[in-house]
């Protein structure tokens, strides 16, 4: 009974984020159809017009002010970003932009979809367990198909996080108040689930909380780091030097950990340190702002894990800890921590100031990349604990490194970003390293 129980409420709790999956891409699919994608007549901010296709540099925009106190100057989009214009883009273009848009709904709308039938197939096998019993069978069926809708959704909402993330930060550039709404937007999704008792709310005593408050500080500089890299240049490229995140992982496990590996599984990282270097050296894009925040993503999500295995690895933290409600009491940990630092980078005036710029230049379309940013954020990380907690090792490092093939080349397509021959090699190369070295760690383990 008690296994049954359990299999009612992962069909509940599939229901409800397949059906969430699924009316988010209808909207998205019916707001931002090709009808959607004219530019505004007058797409101005501050008096500065904003040029679609190139940088902020090249467009002459000066980065906020809030964040050049930092001492970093905030330079470029990358080279595929592509920005509303003053004037009208022509039909052709429009239709380019829609073509890429409705792509990616109809594969996140499809994907939905398909989680929704299979999670009201599963919701029905619960019921009637509680009359009959349920076969194994029946069981292991589930099962083998509930691994690849789990992929499915964690690469589709994957793909439209990092679509409206970029797009997002294009119309708003602060990316810490990008990143504080992303965040922050997962509260509206774990919390009417708590509270409409659909999944378990997790206890944790002070003691536990503080324990687990170094996890959610590197799970806030894995976000942070990605959302500045994107901002400041090209999606693809972020993503080619966050291939590299087994390097920085297999150092700190040595320095904390005392872990030395086989000499093939340090090999491996060879081609991850090469290929990285020679796309690098090749971005048209390149800046070192997008470069050292995607290593400090890198940073915060091996940290992260570093500290999972010394310090959480002895035992369960709290109760009702599954993995979803140990993502969301992250996520609001980390909430927490973000706000005071955002607001001490950009300031709140600034923000708002932002906004309602961003809102006057782009209206209904800038609100709803914002919305769809949050979402998706929230889902594909929400998706991926399901997904990789039922993948063997290998299974996982081959499913990763598609997916991050899967979005390079997604962003390269709908961002237009320009990419060299050396670049194209460089993050080939990058990216089997990343594969070959998740392989030779898991046999050589």
């Amino acid at each position: 009974m008690a296994a049954r129980r359990r299999s009612a409420r992962t069909g509940a709790t599939a229901l409800a984020l397949a059906a969430a999956g699924l009316i988010a891409a209808s909207c998205l699919h019916a707001l931002l159809a090709p009808a959607a994608f004219a530019a505004p007549s007058a797409a101005t901010a501050g008096g500065r017009q904003l040029l679609r296709g190139t940088s902020i540099g090249a467009a002459g925009l000066a980065a906020p002010a809030s964040l050049g106190s930092a001492g970093v100057p905030l330079t470029g989009l990358g080279s595929g970003a592509a920005l509303a214009g003053a004037g009208q883009r022509s039909s052709a273009e429009a239709g380019d932009d829609a073509r890429a848009t409705d792509s990616v709904s109809l594969t996140l709308a499809a994907a939905g979809m398909a989680a929704a039938m299979q999670a009201a197939v599963t919701a029905r096998r619960a019921s009637a367990a509680a009359v009959e019993d349920t076969t194994e069978e029946e069981e292991s069926t589930f099962e083998k198909f509930k691994v690849p809708i789990y992929i499915a959704l964690w690469y589709a909402f994957n793909i439209g996080y990092n679509i409206y993330n970029k797009k997002s930060l294009i119309a708003y550039p602060y990316p810490w108040a990008c990143a504080l709404w992303q965040m922050a937007f997962g509260w509206l999704i774990f919390v009417p689930l708590w509270l409409l008792k659909i999944r378990k709310t997790p206890k944790l005593t002070v003691k536990e909380a503080v324990t687990l408050s170094p996890s959610a500080f590197g799970h806030l500089a894995t976000h942070v780091g990605a959302v500045v890299a994107f901002f400041a240049g090209a999606v693809s490229f972020g993503h080619i030097v966050k291939a590299s995140e087994p390097v920085v992982s297999s150092l700190l496990n040595f320095v904390f950990m005392g872990e030395v590996l086989k000499i093939p599984v340090y090999l491996s990282l060879l081609p991850i340190i090469g290929g990285v270097g020679l796309a690098s050296a090749s971005e048209m894009s390149f800046n070192w702002l997008c470069f050292g925040a995607a290593m400090g993503s890198n940073l915060g999500s091996a940290a992260r894990a570093v500290y999972s295995k010394k310090v959480m690895s002895g035992g369960n933290i709290g109760q009702n800890m599954d993995s979803a409600n140990v993502y969301a009491v992250l996520t609001i940990m980390a909430t927490a921590m973000l706000i005071p630092v955002s607001f001490a980078i950009e300031g709140p005036s600034a923000m708002l100031k932002g906004f309602n710029a961003a809102y006057a230049a782009g209206g209904t379309k800038f609100l709803m990349e914002m919305v769809y940013s949050g979402f998706f954020y929230y889902m594909y990380n929400e998706v991926a604990f399901l997904a990789l907690g039922k993948l063997d090792p290998v299974s996982h490092a081959v499913s990763n490194t598609m997916k991050r093939v899967v979005i390079i080349i997604t962003s390269v397509f709908v961002f237009k970003t320009a990419v060299t021959p050396l670049g194209m090699l460089g993050s080939s190369i990058a990216i089997f390293g990343t594969l070959l070295y998740s392989l030779a760690k898991n046999k050589f383990k």
